[in-house]
């Protein structure tokens, strides 16, 4: 794994398989261009699941690419990949499940970086150490964790490599600074959120995708939140109290001591995407650059 020994800041992105061929396009340019973008940004790992694993537990409806296919993509530049295995209503009956184990077998194999899982569920955490201990783990944001005392717990945890707090903890510096240096070094917060600051809703509308992608019977979760109905928006994200925007990670988060930055997004189009790669990743000056090479690029569809 790439861990920061110098003011570096790592970014976890969204979008493993479901943004395959955006990637295909973006990281040979990340890397062999690295003039386009900020020399204090780096990329850590990519994120996601196939739609159909029982195990998944985020709002996706896409994304089957060839698992080796997106395994060799990374592999190539060094960087980890994610499973997303964050349902939180797992049973004991799920953890037989071919595919999801099929995908673990697989993404333990990897020599050359150690790939991991983003998970919720106890009873699944249990299983895969006992069963892939090639792996490691990342604690979801689904658990929803508000309270400091819980997240510090949770932090304290050797079990996880990394902890995603709720974004409502992303501004907690006077807490968040008290953290000795390997507890900050594990700490990953989720940047971009959309949700509305003070929705009480956050957890069962995460169970609830939880018990869909079980394809159990419940009912739909309405979100009640302001201006909820206008969907995700990045202009509307970086108006939210818990953003964090470029110049906070440059001024703020890393000389606090924290490194680890996730982007949100598996369930958005691939143009949104690119606008969180530009805006987070990109100089100015040279992203139009990125843009032209995406844009003309015929592989891709954009939308």
């Amino acid at each position: 794994m790439k861990h920061s020994t110098t003011k570096t800041a790592y970014y976890h992105l969204p979008g493993l398989f479901e943004f395959y061929d955006l990637y295909s396009v973006f990281l040979p340019l990340f890397y062999s261009h690295r003039e386009y973008f900020y020399d204090w940004c780096d990329i850590a790992s990519v994120y996601g699941a196939p739609a159909d694993c029982i195990w998944g537990g985020g709002r996706v409806e896409s994304g089957n690419r060839e698992p080796r296919k997106v395994l060799a993509l990374l592999r190539e530049y060094g960087i980890s990949a994610r499973l997303t295995f964050s349902n939180s209503q797992l049973e004991p009956v799920h953890l037989a499940d071919k595919k999801c184990n099929a995908l673990c077998a697989l993404f333990s194999e990897n020599d050359r970086v150690q790939n991991g899982v983003i998970i919720h569920s106890d009873l699944l955490l249990d299983y895969l150490k006992s069963h892939y201990p090639n792996l490691y783990f990342v604690s979801s944001t689904t658990k929803v964790l508000t309270d400091f005392a819980d997240f510090l717990n949770e932090v304290k945890n050797d079990d996880f490599l990394y902890v995603v707090p709720d974004f409502r903890l992303n501004k907690a510096f006077d807490r968040l600074n008290t953290l000795p240096d390997l507890q900050k070094n594990k700490v990953e917060f989720l940047c971009n959120e959309c949700c509305f600051f003070g929705c009480m809703d956050r957890k069962r509308c995460y169970e609830a995708v939880s018990l869909n992608n079980l394809g159990k019977d419940c009912p739909d979760h309405r979100c009640n939140a302001p201006d909820a109905k206008t969907g995700y928006r990045f202009s509307k994200a970086m108006t939210n109290p818990g953003f964090i925007g470029i110049d906070d990670i440059q001024n703020i988060y890393l000389p606090m001591g924290f490194s680890n930055f996730k982007i949100e997004g598996r369930g958005l189009g691939s143009a949104l995407i690119l606008e969180f790669l530009l805006y987070y990743m990109t100089k100015p000056e040279y992203q139009i650059h990125v843009r032209e090479a995406v844009y003309l690029d015929n592989m891709l569809d954009l939308f």
